[in-house]
């Protein structure tokens, strides 16, 4: 766990996984490549290693939280990922504004009333378009984006049904609900703000083998893959809009 030594409220990160050991020591854990987009320094933030075994403080104890992304699968309900849905429901009753990529968006719809469960559509990985939906107009967070976007993909699961009251912002080819909000200060993506291309690539490498053999095309994806500036930007858009320290 990394203490925040600063006098502002520390940023949490919800650290539910990481890649492997081969991507991780070329790229980072998921939380550290998540402080990183988010522009989070090493004292602003507190890691907690929820797939560890760790406990997050009280709410109040933090100005945000960030959710990472994560191997698992939140339909396993283990007993880590359901303290930290039990948590994050209390963290949305208590106001916290909190961001949660893919594993993290999962586990904040299912925390608050939704369903998950595999995408219908398949596995959905690389650099794909997402698009923003009519309710993204006027949310502040989106304000000024362009009306579609590249942005990395790298999931099985997928939110199949917002929790109640959520609004849908995003969506993309294989999955209406790329990015959503949850009352006023509650967002999650589906797609990883926080991916660089050469991570993606590396990782489509690694695993081409195996999404071969679910028919993806891998010489397309993989020649596909580039920068997504505009996802790159949402983490520090968030905190800077609903989070300033």
């Amino acid at each position: 766990m990394t203490a925040a030594t600063s006098t502002a409220l520390p940023v949490l990160i919800l650290h539910t996984g990481d890649p492997d050991d081969t991507l991780k020591s070329q790229f980072g854990g998921y939380a550290e490549q998540l402080s990183k987009a988010a522009g989070l320094a090493t004292d602003d933030i507190e890691i907690v290693a929820v797939h560890e075994g760790q406990r997050p403080q009280l709410p109040a104890q933090y100005r945000a939280a960030l959710i990472t992304g994560s191997p698992a699968m939140v339909t396993d309900k283990e007993p880590w990922s359901e303290d930290t849905a039990a948590w994050l429901r209390d963290a949305a009753a208590a106001g916290l504004p909190m961001f949660g990529v893919c594993y993290g968006h999962q586990l904040l719809a299912h925390a608050l009333g939704g369903k998950v469960g595999y995408n219908p559509s398949g596995r959905e990985v690389g650099t794909q378009t997402v698009e923003l939906l009519p309710q993204a107009s006027g949310d502040k967070l989106l304000a000024g984006l362009p009306p579609t976007f590249p942005a990395q993909m790298l999931h099985a699961q997928t939110v199949l049904q917002p929790p109640p009251g959520a609004a849908v912002l995003a969506r993309s080819d294989l999955d209406e609900h790329q990015m959503i909000r949850i009352g006023r200060n509650v967002f999650s993506t589906q797609f990883h703000p926080e991916f660089g291309p050469d991570f993606v690539r590396a990782h489509l490498e690694r695993y081409g083998r195996r999404y071969a053999a679910e028919n993806l095309d891998m010489p397309d994806l993989t020649a596909n893959v580039r920068a997504t500036p505009v996802a790159g930007e949402l983490l520090r858009r968030f905190l800077d809009a609903y989070a300033p320290a």
